[in-house]
C-alpha cells in the first residue's frame, strides 16, 4: 500500500494528462455526514478494504437470480463486522420485483446496533422511461444487493485522504479510468486499490440503468449489452461511489466501477462526462489494504466489463 503523499503525487502527473487542471494532495477527510453526502458514517478511514462479489457473468449472457448476498454478510466475510460500505452494484430483483441499480452507502450492523442503509436504488420510471431514483430505506428494510457488486469498505472513521481536484478534460479516458489507468502505468504488476467518493460539481454526464427486465435472449457481446441498456445524460452535482483496482492480480476482478446518486432525482452507472470543457471533479480516495474476491464466477468473459 503506497504513502497518501505518494500515490497524490503519482495521480497528479497522470491527470495532468487528462485535464487542463489538477490538483491532488493529502488532507483531513469532510464531514460524509454533512451535505452533499449525507452518509451514515463521517469519513472513509479504518482498516480500508475491497470486496469484489460475484460478478458480470452472473448477468449476462443470461441472468442467474439466484444470486443474492447481503451487504451485512459481506462486512463479516472481509472480516470487519459493522464496516461502512460504498460502491456500486445491483439491486435484489428478489427484493425489488425487478431488475435496478444500486448505490450502496450502508453503515452495517454491530453487535448492538442495527444497520443504516442510505443506499439509493436506480431503475427506469415505468411511467415516461426516465430515471426513478429513490432512497432504498424509504421502502425496503433489508441491506441485499443481487449478481455482482464492487465494494469498498472502511470503519468509517475521518481521518487523512486524498482529495482529488480536476477540471476541464482534455483527453478522452473518463475521470475513474484515468485514476485507475495512472496506478496500472506506475505500478505495473503490484495491484492497488482504490476506493471513496467524488462529486461531478459542474457539468453532465453519461450514465446507464440497466432494464427492469432481464433480457431473455443471451446478451453475448458489449454491443448486445449497450443496446440492452438505457443511457442518459445527466447532469451536476452527481455523487459517485468508485471502487478502482491498478489491474487484476488474476482473480476475475472489474477493476472500476461507479455508481452515483443526486439530490435532484437522477443517479446510475457513471461511464463518462460529456462536457469535457466545463466538468469539475472533486473527490475523496483512500487505498485499500486487502481485497477479497467473494462468490467467483466458474464460467466466466469479459462481455460487459464497462
Amino acid at each position: 500500500v503506497p504513502s497518501l503523499e505518494e500515490l497524490a503525487g503519482v495521480l497528479q502527473k497522470g491527470l495532468k494528462e487528462n485535464f487542463a487542471d489538477a490538483q491532488v494532495s493529502v488532507v483531513d477527510c469532510p464531514d460524509l455526514t454533512q451535505e452533499p453526502f449525507n452518509f451514515p458514517a463521517k469519513g472513509i478511514c479504518g482498516k480500508p478494504r475491497i470486496a469484489d462479489v460475484g460478478g458480470v457473468p452472473y448477468l449476462i449472457p443470461l441472468v442467474q437470480k439466484e444470486k443474492v448476498y447481503d451487504l451485512n454478510t459481506v462486512a463479516k466475510d472481509i472480516e470487519l463486522p459493522g464496516a461502512f460500505i460504498l460502491g456500486a452494484g445491483a439491486a435484489s430483483s428478489k427484493v425489488l420485483g425487478i431488475n435496478a441499480e444500486l448505490i450502496p452507502i450502508v453503515q452495517t450492523k454491530r453487535e448492538k446496533k442495527p444497520a443504516v442503509n442510505g443506499s439509493y436504488v436506480a431503475q427506469i420510471n415505468p411511467a415516461d422511461k426516465g430515471c426513478l431514483l429513490e432512497k432504498y430505506s424509504s421502502k425496503y428494510t433489508d441491506c441485499e444487493f443481487g449478481l455482482l457488486a464492487n465494494l469498498y469498505a472502511s470503519e468509517g472513521q475521518p481521518g487523512k485522504v486524498i482529495e482529488v481536484k480536476a477540471n476541464g478534460r482534455t483527453g478522452e479516458l473518463n475521470f475513474v479510468s484515468c485514476l485507475r489507468q495512472t496506478l496500472e502505468k506506475h505500478y505495473g504488476e503490484k495491484p492497488v486499490g482504490m476506493g471513496g467518493t467524488f462529486i461531478i460539481q459542474k457539468g453532465k454526464a453519461k450514465i446507464h440503468i440497466m432494464p427492469p427486465e432481464f433480457s431473455a435472449c443471451p446478451l453475448n457481446t458489449d454491443e448486445d449489452v449497450n443496446n440492452w441498456l438505457k443511457f442518459f445524460e445527466m447532469k451536476a452535482p452527481l455523487i459517485c461511489q468508485p471502487v478502482i483496482v491498478s489491474r487484476d492480480p488474476g482473480f476475475d476482478l472489474r477493476v472500476e466501477h461507479t455508481h452515483c446518486f443526486s439530490h435532484h432525482g437522477e443517479g446510475g452507472h457513471y461511464h463518462q462526462d460529456t462536457s469535457p470543457d466545463s466538468v469539475e471533479y472533486l473527490g475523496y480516495f483512500q487505498p485499500a489494504e486487502l481485497l477479497f474476491r467473494i462468490d467467483r464466477p466458474r464460467e466466466t468473459h469479459l462481455v460487459g466489463r464497462d
